[in-house]
Formats: C-alpha cells, structure tokens, sequence
C-alpha cells in the first residue's frame, strides 16, 4: 500500500505533467471571420478567403431565401405591375415536376437505382419509378416496365430547389446563353431541360457512371406566359434577351454529281 505523505506528490507530479502538456499543443488557427467592407446599400459585401466564400449574414440565416424574397418583395411588385385588384390574384408556383428517362433501366436495375439515388441528393425528396402503360413491340416495352424517375416538388423543398437550380445549377452549365422564353405551354408552365445533372454540387464528379438529364416542368397559377414569365425572371430565371433563336432556313444538301464536271457538262449538252 503506497505511504500517506507520497500521494499528494504524486498527484502533484501527474497535475503538472498534465498541465505541461497542454502548454505545448499548437494554437488554434485564426478564425475565417475578417470584417468587410460595407456596400453602398448599408450590407456586408461578398468577399473570398481562400476556399471559404463570405456572404451576407442577413442572407445566410434565411433558410427559405426565395420564398422569403417571394412573399415580401416579389408579391408587391407583381401587384401593382399587372393591378391585381385581390393579392389571391398574384402569381405563385404550384409545384415543380422533375422527370429523368433511363433507357437501360430495363436490362440494368442498378442503373436506376442510382438514378433514383442521384434524384434523391438533387430534389431533397425520393423519387417514383415511372412505368410503360402499353407494350410496343419494336421498342422491347412490356406493359408495367420501369422506364423512369420523377419527383414532384411542393412547399418549401420547391424552393430550396429552385433556389439551387437558379443560383448554382444554370450558373455551372458548359456554354450557357441564358433560357429560352418561348419555352412556356401558353398556359402560364415552363419546361426546361438540363443535359447533366453533375451541374448540382451535390453529385460528385467522381461518382459520375454515366451521364444523365432531366427535365424540369414548373407549374404556375399565371393565366398568360407574360405574367409567368415576369414571375420567374423577378425570382432570378436567367431568360435570354431577344426572345428566342430564330429558326434559320436550312441550306440544299450538295451532292456528289454537282461538284462532278463531266457531270455538268453533260448537263449543258
């Protein structure tokens, strides 16, 4: 059994050696944090340190941006541009529809279950199997074969997901010149296409087998495109200025027999 009197030494040595160990760990790194400059409007400036973006303080503790920006500015924009007399008149986005087609989905199951996985990280919600109502023969289509995903969006998770297609999903897209605003059924819905989904931050470039779209269908309570379209571009829908492309008219394939000269001297003849 240890003497009385060579504990309180002890204790002491091991507090010591204890404490000297603290002392030497390396000190903390200094916080990301740096105070901004102050824009012409009173808010935080965007500024960059390294891999971490800064940006409002306002704006990152909302976390339905666009929903919010909707309800208090877009609203009474929209109210006294098209003079709604009631503000249940004032357009609103019902639900936004995301489809994708998997063509293999039939010899490769696992295929679309990462489909529907990849759907899942996109939208915040899971995904239904789409499946063929008829069988076609010349397609290799049997009736109540799986050919699909879609998902349709409501509330909150409909913003949050408009917010990222808007803001990081069209910015990330190779080569993009803006939407095209001719795009619209006449009934106040738009239909956008997207050729990758590795667009989204949430799928890594990695993981990627093969490349998928999807579709996006957004429904409105707009009566006519105009309003619709006025809709989405005060949210931030990056439309493309002069309406759409026009359609050019196309040039007479040349054959073979044109560029021949005996040919065309048969011809004279």
């Amino acid at each position: 059994m240890a003497c009385p009197s060579l504990l309180p030494a002890a204790s002491a040595s091991s507090s010591s050696s204890f404490h000297g160990q603290l002392l030497r760990l390396a000190p903390p790194p200094p916080p990301v944090v740096r105070a901004g400059r102050r824009s012409a409007n009173g808010g935080m400036s965007v500024r960059a340190s390294g891999a971490v973006v800064l940006v409002e303080k306002s704006a990152a503790e909302k976390t339905q941006r666009l929903k919010a920006a909707y309800l208090e500015k877009i609203v009474p924009l929209l109210k006294d541009e098209f003079s709604y007399a009631n503000i249940q008149q004032v357009p609103k986005i019902e639900k936004v529809v995301v489809n994708c087609g998997i063509g293999e989905a039939a010899q490769n199951a696992k295929g679309l279950d990462a489909a529907m996985n990849d759907m899942a990280l996109i939208t915040g919600q899971r995904p239904i199997k789409t499946r063929a109502r008829v069988s076609l023969a010349q397609f290799k289509i049997r009736e109540g074969q799986p050919l699909g995903i879609a998902v349709t969006l409501r509330g909150n998770v409909m913003y949050s997901f408009l917010d990222r297609l808007i803001n990081l999903g069209f910015p990330r897209t190779r080569d993009f010149q803006g939407l095209n605003p001719n795009s619209f059924d006449g009934y106040g819905n738009y239909s956008v296409g997207i050729q990758d989904q590795s667009v989204f931050p949430e799928i890594r470039f990695d993981a990627i087998g093969k490349p998928r779209g999807m579709d996006v269908c957004i429904t409105t309570t707009a009566t006519t495109d105009q309003e619709a379209q006025r809709l989405l571009a005060l949210m931030g829908m990056p439309f493309r200025e002069g309406g759409g492309s026009a359609a050019l008219p196309r040039k007479k394939k040349l054959r073979k027999h044109h560029f021949d000269s005996k040919s065309k001297g048969r011809s004279r003849r």
